[in-house]
């Protein structure tokens, strides 16, 4: 069950508040995600920085961010673990990554194999605090989560010269309940079936879509929004967290448009768009929460 829980105040303070059951996520902006289970704190494809916005200031789109970061870095509560689907600055940000390493010692980051030596080269870390998936693969952190790994798309799907993908998502069971990060992803052959194997119970995924002119300039797409809500309908997935909107005004989907479409839907998936100030609390069948 999902529960859409608004909050005043900053997000900072929210966190505070750990779940008793299931697991609690908020939305961090773009593909970015905190989740909470009561014993371990994750983040998924952080980008609390203005890093991109400083790299594209002279060429290119403007990369100037359309919203805040909804909690400073250094505001950020003690973190177990940090995933990143793919090696775009969106996704694996030096400027998000490298504090929050530094701040917590014991916090360790899984990234795409075909990424290990990028990560390190951009955040500066130890290669101790990395490690490597690939698609198919299973990974027990701490004897509580696992993670399972399956193959994205970000327009295509590509390996390095070791046949590592470069684009990941992540099915994440704990707590009685399982949640898929697609990464940055369109609709590939066979991807109904890997997402449908790991059971989830919630999906995030993008929503921004893709276009010649994006593609033109070397800005990789994602799924549209009625592809999204295809997917985790196919897939048998309770409910749908729409993202990857609202962060760069070249590269969005407007609010109103997921808001409409959640209105229209009669079908079993639940769509939600994400959202700043709310918390989702997901228990499973036999949990209750306060």
């Amino acid at each position: 069950m999902l529960e859409v829980l608004p909050f005043a105040g900053p997000l900072a303070g929210q966190l505070a508040n750990r779940p008793q059951a299931g697991l609690s996520l908020y939305w961090l902006g773009q593909a970015g995600f905190l989740l909470d289970s009561g014993r371990h704190r994750l983040l998924i494809d952080p980008y609390l920085s203005d890093s991109l916005a400083q790299k594209y200031r002279d060429r290119g789109p403007s990369h100037e961010r359309m919203m805040p970061a909804p909690i400073e870095i250094e505001d950020m509560p003690p973190l177990d673990f940090i995933l990143c689907t793919h090696h775009h600055t969106d996704h694996l940000d030096a400027a998000t990554l490298n504090p929050l390493a530094r701040r917590f010692p014991r916090l360790r980051l899984v990234v795409p194999k075909a990424s290990l030596k990028l990560a390190q080269e951009r955040t500066g870390l130890d290669a101790e605090r990395f490690i490597g998936m690939d698609a198919g693969e299973t990974l027990m952190l701490d004897q509580d989560i696992e993670v399972r790994a399956v193959r994205a798309a970000h327009e295509a799907l590509q390996r390095d010269e070791q046949g590592h993908h470069l684009f990941l998502g992540y099915g994440l069971a704990l707590n009685g309940v399982c949640v898929f990060h697609s990464g940055d992803t369109i609709p590939f052959a066979g991807q109904v079936d890997e997402v449908r194997a790991l059971a989830p119970d919630l999906a995030l995924l993008p929503v921004n879509g893709r276009s010649p002119e994006l593609a033109a300039v070397g800005i990789a797409g994602n799924l549209t929004l009625d592809e999204a809500v295809e997917l985790a309908s196919s897939c048998g997935i309770d409910a749908m967290l729409a993202h990857h909107y609202g962060m760069f005004a070249f590269n969005t989907l407007v609010p109103e448009r997921i808001d409409a479409k959640a209105a229209a839907m009669t079908g079993p998936t639940r769509l939600l768009r994400a959202g700043i100030g709310i918390e989702y609390r997901l228990t499973g069948p036999s949990e209750t929460t306060d």
